[in-house]
């Protein structure tokens, strides 16, 4: 028995060693989505932070001193071309159009005596009776009074401006902004702060900047021999909104600034957008979205880049099925592409998912993918 025993014990330690030097099974390798890459035409997107202002912007200011006696509009409200906004008490300005309208009579009558004292000597003249000289300070004092009837006219134009002052006017259609002045208030023309801004709306204008590079590659990108030519060929632009979302007008470039802000260092540019809706308003922000045109260019998913340490990669598919990580140089974005610029080029192939857990040099088995991506490389 003890002999059995023994036995037994050796055989399941021979067993127990067997089992600890057997190596272990290895790992199946991956299977991986893997794209081919072939360049194609593209359009990126470059978008830029933009200020929204209504063709026309005015301050709305009274041109004469005087009450506040009435307001004819409330904030927000929609107002036509030539609308009274306020009125300022015109009774003192009525009173100087009248007195001015008194001197004009006298002057008139004044002419009118001086004509007659011209009537009466220029016979007395010419048959010798009384000298020449008397004749000649006749005509002048009529000459004098014709001069008092000029100004006398030019005082009763001034009053009646004046006094048209005390309606206060819209100069074009538009809303109207905040009304810090209430009535009965005292305004006056020197006043700091306007009665109300009022904004035309029905195109708005959106600022944005382009730095000294980008203004660079601007003039490069699009077609034409002048800026000018360059202006009128440029695709039509969007709008995005402050919720993210695309205003539904496209806009159109239309103007260049004439020169480069000393302290940005950044060039104004101006879009202009359809507002029929008064959707937009003066003061607004948002973005523009610039399409770029590239041909024989390279797109890949974002989702297939890994970035670490500020440096953008991707895994290249080798021979033998190993991938390697390879850096790539990004241009740009459309939508939820990179625009890649070097790094890969036409007939590579990339892994599309799974990249997270791979390491340089891994052998995995590629899965052809289906998903249809263009590839862009810039011309040089």
């Amino acid at each position: 028995m003890k002999k059995i025993t023994l036995l037994s014990l050796m055989a399941v330690f021979l067993i127990s060693c067997a089992d600890k030097t057997q190596a272990p099974a290895a790992a199946p390798a991956p299977i991986l989505p893997v794209l081919s890459i072939k360049s194609s035409d593209a359009v990126t997107d470059a978008e830029y932070p933009a200020a929204l202002q209504g063709t026309v912007d005015v301050e709305i200011r009274p041109q004469v001193s005087g009450n506040l006696e009435k307001i004819y509009v409330d904030e927000g409200a929609y107002v036509s071309k030539g609308q009274t906004l306020f009125k300022i008490n015109e009774r003192s300005f009525r009173e100087q159009l009248n007195n001015a309208l008194a001197n004009l009579h006298a002057a008139e009558a004044a002419y009118l005596n001086a004509q007659l004292e011209v009537d009466k000597l220029t016979p007395l003249v010419q048959n010798k009776v009384v000298s020449d000289y008397q004749l000649k300070t006749a005509k002048a004092s009529q000459k004098i009074a014709a001069a008092n009837i000029e100004q006398a006219k030019a005082m009763v134009g001034s009053a009646r401006i004046n006094l048209g002052y005390t309606n206060v006017t819209a100069p074009v259609s538009g809303y109207i902004g905040r009304l810090p002045k209430k009535q009965g208030s005292l305004v006056a023309a020197t006043d700091v702060e306007p009665l109300t801004n009022l904004s035309d709306v029905h195109e708005v204008y959106a600022y944005f900047s382009l730095g000294e590079t980008d203004f660079i590659k601007f003039k490069s990108v699009y077609a034409g021999n002048t800026l000018g030519d360059k202006i009128k060929k440029l695709p039509p632009v969007t709008l995005i909104l402050a919720d993210n979302s695309d205003y539904p007008q496209l806009g159109k470039i239309d103007m260049v600034d004439g020169q480069f802000d000393k302290n940005t260092g950044a060039i104004t540019v101006r879009a202009t957008f359809p507002n029929k809706n008064g959707t937009l308003r003066s003061g607004n922000t948002g973005k523009i979205r610039l399409g770029v045109q590239h041909d024989d260019a390279i797109l890949i998913p974002q989702s297939a880049t890994i970035e670490m340490q500020d440096k953008i990669f991707v895994f290249t598919l080798n021979k033998g099925n190993k991938v390697n990580k390879m850096p790539i140089t990004v241009i740009g974005k459309s939508g939820t592409d990179y625009l890649i610029k070097d790094g890969i080029k036409s007939g590579d192939q990339i892994v599309l998912s799974g990249i997270d857990k791979l390491q340089e040099g891994q052998v995995i088995q590629p899965e052809k993918s289906t998903a249809k991506v263009a590839l862009v490389i810039n011309k040089k």
